[in-house]
């Protein structure tokens, strides 16, 4: 499913030969995945390695290179007149923001606001944990200083106030005279509220008259919430059906939308901004103190640095410096390092990254150096990320329900003590253990880790899978409830389309993507003493199992046990989709 990269050593690849020839060849696949993850084995003496792996001054120069080849050319016409407020929100970013450049050319001041709102740093609804963790929360701190840079560079502020918006901007707008609020679009119920209660209390804005005479009470005489769609590769208005049509098939919408829709190209925006309303306090970047948080450091795997700055340097690091692109699909489903896969996904989240703008770096990347089977499969990603923005708006409060979008009868089980032992990584699994010790440290997590936890909470432990979906929004540096809920809503079971109901075997999996035990001995250390057919399954050696496999065998995995284990787990695994129609991995 959807995805939410320092050098290595790899495989000596002739760019001129197209990856296809490659991916046909499962030895090959399997050898280099192996070398990635041996190399970045070797490298996990790195205590901690920044994403992207650049100083600041090497950020900011990209991201101003980057910026300039999104400038308009010349001075664009502005007709404009009196003071537009930007609402910033999920949409943290400057290149490729239609709210932005629409403020900007409707008025002759445009004022950046960002409300940093309480309900974010409450507690989640059914299970109450934090609703933004500490790591995510450093993140977003980052994001906000670095957009406040570069709208300064760019003769602008970022305004922060502390509060709710939906009393935050009628106050700025009476206060300024603000004609329209331009902000983004969301889907989630959470969200849509907000959007309901700041429009409701903007029409109680009366503006004041050419004359400066307050007029009485009339709607076109008060301020207006414009909301713009701005978060997807496909806009909302170039699907070829509406929201409610959407197909409950991801292959059938993607087949659709790329035979019938057009991405659309990146807004350019003007080299000054400004000028700003006069304001005398722009308020400053909050601190994690300040919103009831303690500071946590990563001490090893990724530390993800936030901002587009970092966003756009990631680009440029991953396509251009490394190269990695045109390897993406072979090694994707790695777990070890950050150069496995693209690692865009905390920025697409936070709307530090304009998905529109990774295409176009694609495309760039295709006609400059080479288009394969690697360079279209970041696209595929991007459309799953489409999809579930879009099934949101079909789904509605369905989306967050124990039944999902289906209406799925289950028991689930909330039994706490079974919960906190997958949540602390104290299950007995290793495999499980370091995929959920890496979440707690680093705010991230594989592709390929979420689906199997996500699998063992539910299948193996008979967990609550919304227990899973909000500890994941706790501690996530990409969160986003599309995507996670949308993601965990298909690894239960219950979301829209049956047929991505599976089973992820645990040992089919480590034999599959860490058969060495790299990764486990990474986040496990007391495991890499041990013979590496064993860190897996380390017996007495390690925590005993707390609950037992519903299939695979457990047992240290060698090439002799391999195929007799995976004929007896072949026969247990068919009974199991004979019976649930189940998809095993």
């Amino acid at each position: 499913m959807i995805q939410n990269f320092t050098n290595i050593s790899r495989p000596t690849i002739n760019p001129l030969l197209p990856l296809t020839k490659f991916s046909l060849n499962s030895k090959f696949v399997l050898s280099f995945s192996r070398t990635m993850q041996s190399s970045n084995g070797a490298r996990a003496a790195q205590a901690v390695q920044q994403v992207p792996g650049f100083g600041s001054e090497e950020m900011e120069r990209i991201a101003e290179q980057t910026f300039k080849r999104y400038t308009f050319d010349g001075v664009p016409q502005r007709k404009g007149k009196g003071v537009a407020i930007v609402w910033f929100r999920n949409d943290l970013r400057i290149l490729d923001n239609e709210v932005l450049y629409k403020a900007w050319v409707s008025s002759e001041a445009v004022l950046p606001v960002y409300c940093v709102d309480p309900r974010l740093f409450g507690t989640t609804y059914y299970f109450g944990f934090p609703k933004t963790g500490a790591l995510r929360a450093q993140f977003l701190i980052d994001s906000l200083a670095d957009l406040k840079r570069n709208l300064v560079k760019r003769g602008l502020n970022l305004l922060i106030q502390h509060g709710k918006p939906e009393q935050i901007l009628p106050s700025l707008a009476q206060t300024y005279g603000v004609h329209t609020v331009y902000a983004q679009k969301e889907t989630c119920s959470e969200e849509l509220k907000i959007e309901r209660l700041v429009s409701r209390n903007l029409q109680k804005v009366v503006l004041q008259s050419p004359e400066g005479v307050s007029t009485n009470y009339n709607v076109k005489n008060c301020t207006k919430l414009e909301l713009m769609w701005g978060c997807s590769m496909y806009h909302i208005d170039d699907l070829p059906f509406g929201c409610t049509s959407l197909p409950d098939v991801y292959t059938q919408f993607r087949k659709s939308v790329e035979s019938k829709s057009v991405i659309r190209s990146c807004i350019k925006v003007p080299a000054s901004l400004g000028p700003p309303p006069n304001v005398e306090d722009w308020g400053h970047v909050p601190e994690l103190a300040y919103l009831g948080l303690q500071s946590q450091m990563a001490s090893k795997g990724m530390a993800f640095v936030g901002g587009e700055s970092a966003a756009l340097s990631r680009v440029h690091e991953y396509f251009w410096k490394k190269d990695l692109l045109r390897t993406y699909k072979v090694t994707r489903n790695g777990m070890l390092g950050p150069d496995y896969s693209t690692k865009f996904s905390p920025w697409l989240a936070s709307g530090s990254l304009s998905p529109r703008f990774i295409y176009e770096e694609v495309k760039r990347y295709e006609k400059q150096r080479e288009s394969n089977d690697s360079t279209y499969w970041v696209l595929f990603e991007l459309i799953w990320r489409d999809y579930f923005r879009f099934l949101s708006i079909k789904q509605g409060n369905s989306l967050f329900h124990a039944g999902g979008p289906r209406k799925v009868q289950t028991n689930w089980s909330q039994d706490r003590a079974l919960f906190d032992a997958w949540r602390d990584g104290q299950t007995g699994y290793p495999l499980i253990d370091a995929n959920m010790k890496e979440l707690s440290s680093t705010g991230f997590m594989s592709n390929r880790g979420r689906q199997i936890v996500c699998s063992f909470l539910v299948r193996d432990m008979g967990i609550d899978w919304r227990m899973g979906a909000e500890w994941f929004e706790t501690c996530l540096l990409d969160y986003d409830p599309c995507s996670n809920y949308g993601n965990w809503t298909y690894g239960a079971g219950v979301g829209n389309d049956p047929r991505e109901d599976r089973y992820f075997s645990i040992p089919k999996q480590a034999q599959n993507y860490d058969p060495e035990g790299e990764f486990v001995a990474y986040w496990l250390p007391q495991l890499r003493a041990l013979p590496k057919e064993k860190r897996h399954f380390p017996g007495m050696l390690y925590i005993k199992p707390i609950v037992a496999l519903k299939f695979g065998n457990t047992k240290p995995m060698n090439n002799k046990a391999t195929a007799s284990g995976t004929r007896r787990m072949a026969t247990q695994e068919n009974k199991w989709k004979s019976q649930k129609g189940n998809r095993i991995q």
